[in-house]
């Protein structure tokens, strides 16, 4: 399963939930036995850095700061085969949708609804002043995080009897 985040520049939530929900993939071992991949991009903006702030988020959740830092940001006309290969698209957003390519909006959710079921807006914290009110975000996107990492556990899990999948 290949699971592409998506926001508007590639630089805070979609770096983000990409490091974080990679490690929840790592860490799992129902969920790394699925073999699930995890990427992200842009439907915006082409940046060119990750932002600082979103730098400093990961580092506080425990990324080696040389790992952040190599993030290099995508873009959707730059790097179409993230989107052809995507299983599923996940966005911060409903905006989200509109900005990604007609062709694979069918493939796309956001993060609340996959998480939950129902719509909540998760907000671009680009323009947020501090670092706390910054970090607000993140952890509201770690939360919807962990509780898709939670479901697709239960997914696999139940269509593998219970077991881990086998490689």
């Amino acid at each position: 399963m290949k699971i592409l985040f998506v926001c508007s520049s590639n630089v805070c939530r979609s770096p983000y939930a990409e490091y974080v929900f990679r490690r929840m993939v790592e860490q799992s071992p129902v969920l790394s036995a699925a073999g699930i991949t995890v990427s992200s991009s842009a439907v915006f903006n082409k940046s060119k850095v990750i932002f600082p702030k979103a730098a400093d988020s990961l580092i506080r959740e425990g990324f080696d700061r040389d790992y952040v830092m190599s993030h290099k940001p995508t873009f959707k006309w730059c790097d179409r085969d993230r989107f052809e290969q995507a299983d599923i698209i996940i966005g911060m957003s409903r905006l989200h949708k509109l900005l990604t390519p007609a062709k694979y909006r069918k493939k796309f959710v956001t993060l609340s609804e996959v998480a939950e079921g129902k719509y909540v807006k998760i907000p671009d914290p680009f323009l947020y002043k501090s670092q706390e009110d910054y970090d607000k975000v993140m952890s509201v996107i770690k939360v919807y995080l962990q509780k898709y990492a939670d479901s697709l556990e239960k997914k696999f899990a139940s269509a593998n009897g219970g077991n881990a999948p086998r490689n």
